[in-house]
């Protein structure tokens, strides 16, 4: 039996008062003019790492569009960031050759927010005109959402018979099964501890997410994971740990030259390189998948397998309703169609 992390719930971190509390940082720094670092890393914590990095980018690359241009960056105004969109939106990237999302477009318009309201100024990228240019490349673009495929179960197993022994395929392994059979997103995948799995018998398994993209606080969520019959993540799981010689920290690490474990944590990149890497050899097109594909086929083959939606949540965590029913009106589009009997 592997041993786990107790059930009590941790003490509250930094990162939880400063969500929970967000005045708390501003009353700490004047209670104590010295406490000005911590109040600064409370305001930091209530903010996920991901997004931290990507508004720091966004600026940096505001910065370089104005310096280019002969403009100070903090005193741009509305007609300066609607030019820098309308660059963005229309110019191709060095990187891809396309223009960027209006998704990242919608994150850049973020970003500028924040940082104005930072340094005390009301933010040009909030107004109307902005909105209305936004609303006009994305109408313009006629953008189409890019989905990537879910992984049936099928294809999983397929996948899983391909991986080889040793310990980079027991890894592999393990990866593929534990992600679709907890639903679980890249980074949750890679920030598990083997702490954070609990097998309770040689059949069912529970798995602590510390944090996740919609518990920022990090109160932590469980998810239940049986050892079915076709994938047998259970058996995935131990098998890795076992070979691994793993016994504490990152489930999941690098390797060190002559394949031991480095204590060092997969970035969730690698990911989608594993799934993509594994479709090939399935013979899938591998443009078509990604990390998502995992917790995506989860969801739609639990819907061809009829799973009700409440049971289909407790796993995927998800709040909404809605967003669980794309997947299951895609597993669905061919059952009882309305033109089966006369087309």
């Amino acid at each position: 039996m592997i041993t786990t992390r107790q059930n009590e719930p941790d003490k509250p971190s930094v990162h939880q008062y400063a969500v929970d509390y967000p005045c708390l940082a501003v009353d700490l720094a004047a209670a104590n003019p010295r406490r000005n670092s911590l109040a600064e890393e409370l305001r930091e914590a209530a903010r996920s790492r991901n997004t931290r990095i990507a508004y720091t980018k966004a600026w940096q690359r505001f910065t370089s569009h104005c310096h280019a241009r002969g403009i100070h960056p903090q005193e741009a105004r509305s007609q300066d960031i609607t030019k820098f969109f309308i660059h963005l939106g229309t110019e191709p990237a060095e990187s891809t050759g396309r223009p960027l999302a209006m998704g990242t477009l919608k994150m850049y318009r973020s970003a500028l927010n924040r940082h104005y309201a930072e340094i005390g100024r009301e933010s040009p990228a909030a107004g109307r005109e902005i909105s209305d240019v936004l609303a006009g490349l994305a109408r313009v673009r006629d953008e189409v959402p890019r989905r990537v495929k879910a992984l049936r179960e099928y294809e999983i197993k397929a996948m899983l018979d391909t991986c080889p022994g040793g310990r980079f395929g027991r890894r592999d392994g393990a990866m593929l099964a534990l992600g679709f059979a907890a639903a679980l997103r890249r980074s949750e995948l890679c920030a598990l501890l083997v702490a954070d799995i609990d097998i309770l018998r040689c059949d069912r398994m529970v798995v602590w997410i510390r944090r996740s993209k919609t518990d920022q606080a990090g109160k932590g969520q469980r998810v239940a994971v049986p050892e079915g019959r076709t994938i047998r993540p259970v058996s995935q799981v131990r098998d890795w740990l076992e070979v691994a010689a793993i016994h504490d920290g990152y489930l999941f690490q690098t390797f060190r030259r002559g394949g031991r474990p480095s204590g060092r944590p997969l970035h969730h990149s690698e990911v989608p390189r594993l799934v993509k890497k594994y479709a090939v050899r399935v013979g899938l097109d591998p443009a078509s998948y990604s990390g998502h594909s995992l917790r995506a086929g989860f969801v739609t083959s639990a819907a061809a397998h009829r799973a009700r939606l409440d049971k289909i949540m407790e796993v995927t965590r998800h709040k909404n309703p809605a967003t669980v029913m794309q997947y299951i009106r895609d597993a669905d589009a061919f059952e009882q169609h309305a033109g089966v009997d006369f087309l």
